[in-house]
C-alpha cells in the first residue's frame, strides 16, 4: 500500500484530550482485548495501528489506523504521534526505545515495562541476536505466550495507566 496511512475509524465525538492515550502496535499483539478493557475502565482513548485492517470493538474512543505494509510503517505512525505520558504496547524494542525517548511509557505484551535504564541493553541484545541469525547461527525464538504473561501484562498496564494519569494531572490536583 502506497501513500499516507489510512485512518479507518470514526474519530471520537469528544475533542482531543490532553490526557494519556494508549497506542497498540497491533500486528501479532495477543493482549488487545485486555487493553480495550483497561482503557474503558479508565476512560482512556486507544489508537490501534496495524499494517492493514484489524477488527476493533465498535467504540468511539478506539481509533484504528492501517499503516500499510512497509517495513516499520506501523512503528513510524506510532512514533510520530506519541507524546509524553502516552502508553505504547509493543514487543518491538526499537519502537519501545523511540517511545521512551518521546516521554511515553512502553509495555510489552508479556508485562515487561521498558525503562530508560534498560532500553539500551535491550537494543544491544536485540542487535546482537539479529547479527548472529544473519551469520547463520541458530537461536531460540521467544518462549510461547502464557497465562502468566497475560496476568503480568495486566498488572504492568494498570501500573502504567496510573503513572500516566498522575503525570497528566494539573499541578495541585488531588491525587
Amino acid at each position: 500500500m502506497n501513500g499516507p496511512p489510512d485512518s479507518t475509524a470514526t474519530p471520537p465525538d469528544q475533542p482531543a484530550t490532553e490526557g494519556p492515550r494508549i497506542y497498540v502496535d497491533a500486528d501479532a499483539c495477543p493482549v488487545k482485548d485486555e487493553i480495550f478493557k483497561v482503557a474503558a475502565r479508565h476512560g482512556l482513548p486507544v489508537t490501534v495501528v496495524a499494517a492493514g485492517f484489524i477488527r476493533v470493538p465498535p467504540d468511539p474512543s478506539i481509533e484504528r489506523i492501517a499503516a500499510g505494509a512497509g517495513m516499520d510503517a506501523a512503528d513510524d505512525v506510532i512514533a510520530s504521534r506519541v507524546k509524553p505520558a502516552d502508553i505504547v504496547v509493543t514487543q518491538d524494542i526499537p519502537l519501545a526505545s523511540r517511545s521512551i525517548k518521546a516521554g511515553a511509557i512502553a509495555v510489552a505484551p508479556n508485562g515487561r515495562l521498558f525503562t530508560e535504564a534498560d532500553i539500551g541493553m535491550a537494543l544491544a541484545v536485540r542487535n546482537l541476536m539479529t547479527d548472529l541469525r544473519s551469520a547463520g547461527e541458530q537461536t531460540s525464538g521467544p518462549r510461547p505466550f502464557s497465562p502468566r504473561d497475560r496476568s503480568a501484562f495486566l498488572q504492568a498496564l494498570e501500573q502504567a495507566v496510573r503513572r500516566a494519569l498522575r503525570a497528566t494531572q494539573p499541578s495541585g490536583a488531588a491525587r
